[in-house]
């Protein structure tokens, strides 16, 4: 069962998965972060979480393969993209791949928790 409050975050880089577990407790959520694709993906329990903010650049891995990966086994957890080296191809394979955000390192804050709250209102 999904929970409203729960939010995954998967980014290889340490500080910003610190920065943005402050950031998403402070505005009430419940944050389970994963350093890498790997880790991430053999966590398993996708339902518990309202959504993952995904790295696009993770070490060795592609965040836009890893929701492939998901969606093609019936995953279908809402995805916020983040990168730090945004181009029009990678943004459009983003979109392609269905997102509820694409956002650029570094952003602001509210963007971040703004499609999030949407998600939370919608259930």
């Amino acid at each position: 069962m999904q929970n409203q409050n729960v939010v995954f975050v998967v980014d290889d880089d340490l500080g910003m998965l610190k920065g943005l577990k402050r950031l998403l407790r402070h505005h009430g959520y419940d944050c389970v972060v994963f350093s890498s694709a790997e880790e991430f993906q053999s966590y398993g329990d996708f339902e518990s979480a309202c959504c993952v903010v995904l790295d696009i650049n993770l070490n060795n891995e592609s965040g836009i393969d890893v929701r492939r990966r998901l969606s093609a086994a019936g995953i279908s957890l809402p995805v916020i993209y983040i990168t730090a080296d945004d181009s029009p191809a990678v943004r459009t394979e983003a979109m392609r791949t269905g997102c509820i955000a694409y956002l650029i390192k570094p952003f602001l804050a509210q963007s971040l928790i703004e499609p999030i709250e949407r998600l939370a209102r919608a259930a």
